[in-house]
């Protein structure tokens, strides 16, 4: 009897023991429960003081702080491991339309789960590195029944226009399929995530794609087409049946889109392929659009700013200012129109435009920085025979340099008064020259976005043919129109919005270029012709500045922890009453860094700014505890006492040493008689 009540107690004793190892092992899980209550509390707090201008963490009732207070936490390298394991979930609703398996569905999750899609937001301006924030796609894949009367609107588009002469291509206005998704679309309501439609259509009497503006190709005007839309809203639909559409660099380069099979938007053209090697090339399609559309890397840092001006500085040549080609109330039309709709900025933010002129001849600085900006190169054309030919280009560099360290003189040649230094201000400086010849930025470009500014230039030379083709035919770039580059460095400039050509290659540790997604509503690039902006850079322009601030918040939370590790730990460093309150603004920052991700997840930026700025004050209240507790630390000098002398051990070894000299002495004397014998 008494055998088995000790096997009871060990076994009791051991459960115990290991439910309360789990316990231990798990409490960096336990501080991350919720606490009843605390939602409802800052949903409240939102709706009295959307700003976040008083600390909430003043006003919490008694029941909550008891609540975060007993939520602890192991140790301080755990609690830098949960900041370095903060997540963004992006939702992706994939639509597919036509002819799909019915293990379509299936076969597409299994694909794209097989991808590792958890990665982390990347700076790719002139000095690229990552964030601290890293993203992860969450995919529902579902069947629509758009396909007949989509096909139907395409049939009757084809049957009722002409066809192009200069194309094998049928033209159809993209619109024509826009209008039926968007209503689909707009079905979906309330909208979670973004929407991908994949159009797998029955064959039509002609080849087609999709045309985005007015008009048709001629010899000196090109019109790409393309297969593919985004939209204002968060969808985009990817017509797989159309083309097949080629357009990239004409000669050499990274990120062409070529004819034929090779490219998962040819999928459909070519060898017949089979269900599962379709969905093979749909998944790498969907990963692509992934990477750039929704979660695009950042050009640079944006960090928030109340008051956002642009000031539109024309320096020209000519006193008969020729403005065809460079309308400023269309740019600001551009901007405009999205913040009035309630997109590109949060709610307290404000933009505005300005425009000065200022003419060469009464700015010296200005005709110092074009003649130290110019720069020429050679290049080898075959006519009868070969023959060097000598051209002009603007060194961007150069003239950024010069800009940069002449912007007082420039500004009071061009009388622009001094801003207040709070604002954000971006100069775009625009040089209308009267030169004949061409003359471009680094030889390619009209305009040139740098951090602080945007530089553009223009000459009397109307257009170029330019290194990029799309449809067989080379683009010809109109020189003289600078709208739609400028529209698209201002969004690099002012709020970091990253090219669509433009994506970071975790694989190969660089920035790679793909032009798959620069055609249709996109300000990028040189296949499009719309100035008008998607939801990729509106959306783009505002995660932009909450993912610089909350980095900066992750780093500076991290800083803090370091130090206090440094100091002997949390329990060492504060007393009781401090290391509550440690704990509670600890578990209360933490909440409300996890509200801005999981706002951020469902794309409601207002909602994540306001848990950012709140955790702000979290964060500052940290900051107050360490450095007082610092203050408060005392050195001491502890003095020892000179330990006994070894007496014993001394007198031991001298004893044997003594002994050990003596025989050694009178060796002879006692080997004696052990000699005599031999």
């Amino acid at each position: 009897m008494s055998t088995l009540l000790a096997i009871n107690d060990a076994t009791t004793t051991s459960t115990v023991l290991c439910f309360c190892s789990i316990l231990l092992l798990l409490s960096p899980t336990i501080s991350s429960l919720p606490i009843l209550g605390l939602d409802s509390f800052h949903t409240q707090q939102s709706r009295l003081d959307p700003q976040a201008n008083n600390d909430s963490f003043l006003s919490l009732p008694s029941q909550l702080k008891k609540s975060l207070s007993t939520q602890s936490f192991t140790s301080l390298s755990s609690l830098i491991s949960s900041l370095l394991s903060l997540q963004i979930s992006v939702p992706v609703h994939i639509k597919l339309v036509g002819s799909f398996s019915p293990d379509s569905e299936s076969l597409l999750q299994s694909f794209i789960s097989a991808a590792h899609f958890s990665d982390q937001f990347q700076i790719i301006g002139s000095n690229p590195h990552h964030l601290s924030i890293k993203h992860s796609l969450h995919l529902d894949v579902s069947h629509s029944s758009l396909a007949p009367q989509i096909s139907d609107a395409i049939k009757s588009e084809i049957e009722s226009s002409p066809s192009s002469l200069r194309s094998s291509l049928h033209s159809i206005p993209y619109s024509v399929v826009d209008r039926i998704v968007k209503q689909d679309f707009e079905k979906e309501q309330p909208v979670q995530g973004v929407y991908i439609y994949l159009l797998n259509l029955s064959p039509q009497s002609k080849p087609y794609a999709y045309s985005y503006g007015h008009g048709d190709s001629s010899l000196a005007f090109t019109k790409c087409y393309g297969s593919i839309w985004t939209g204002k809203e968060r969808y985009l639909w990817i017509d797989l049946a159309a083309g097949p559409v080629d357009y990239g660099p004409a000669l050499s380069g990274d990120g062409v889109l070529p004819r034929g099979e090779f490219h998962p938007l040819a999928a459909l053209h070519g060898r017949p392929k089979s269900q599962k090697a379709l969905l093979s090339d749909l998944s790498s399609l969907i990963w692509s659009a992934y990477q750039v559309l929704l979660v695009p890397s950042l050009r640079i840092p944006v960090p928030f700013v109340n008051s956002l001006i642009v000031q539109f500085i024309h320096v020209h040549e000519s006193e008969n200012k020729d403005l065809n080609g460079l309308d400023w109330h269309s740019i600001e039309r551009t901007f405009m129109d999205e913040v009035n709709e309630g997109g590109l900025l949060f709610g307290d933010q404000s933009l505005s435009f300005k425009t000065y002129d200022v003419s060469v001849k009464d700015c010296p600085i200005c005709s110092y920085a074009i003649s130290s900006s110019t720069n020429s190169y050679t290049s080898r054309f075959l006519f009868e025979n070969y023959t060097l030919i000598v051209s002009e280009y603007f060194d961007s560099k150069r003239l950024h340099q010069i800009l940069l360290d002449s912007a007082e003189e420039l500004r009071k040649s061009a009388g622009i008064p001094e801003e207040n230094y709070s604002n954000n201000v971006l100069p775009v400086y625009v040089f209308d020259l009267d030169y004949s010849r061409l003359l471009l930025l680094d030889r390619y470009h009209q305009s040139i976005a740098f951090k602080d500014m945007v530089i553009a230039v223009r000459t009397k030379n109307t257009q170029t043919v330019s290194d990029y083709s799309c449809n067989g035919r080379h683009v010809m770039t109109q020189t003289r129109k600078l709208e739609r580059p400028i529209v698209g460095s201002i969004l690099q400039s002012m709020w970091g919005v990253s090219p669509t050509h433009l994506s970071w290659s975790p694989r190969h540790n660089t920035t790679l270029v793909d032009y798959t997604w620069s055609i249709g509503q996109t300000p990028f690039g040189p296949f499009s012709e719309a100035s008008s902006l998607s939801f990729v850079q509106k959306d783009a322009a505002r995660r932009n500045v909450l993912l610089t601030s909350l980095n900066y918040t992750i780093s500076s939370a991290i800083f803090l922890l370091e130090s206090i590790s440094a100091h002997g730990g949390d329990r060492q460093l504060f007393k009781q009453g401090r290391h509550v309150e440690f704990v509670q603004r600890w578990n209360l920052l933490k909440y409300k860094l996890d509200k801005v991700l999981s706002a951020l997840s469902h794309m409601d930026f207002e909602m994540a700014l306001y848990y950012f700025r709140s955790s702000d004050h979290d964060l500052f209240a940290i900051h107050s505890l360490v450095f007082h507790a610092t203050e408060e630390l005392e050195a001491s000098l502890v003095c020892f006492k000179d330990p006994p002398f070894p007496w014993g051990a001394v007198s031991i070894a001298g004893f044997f040493t003594f002994a050990f000299i003596s025989v050694y002495a009178k060796r002879d004397k006692i080997f004696k008689s052990k000699r005599k014998q031999f």
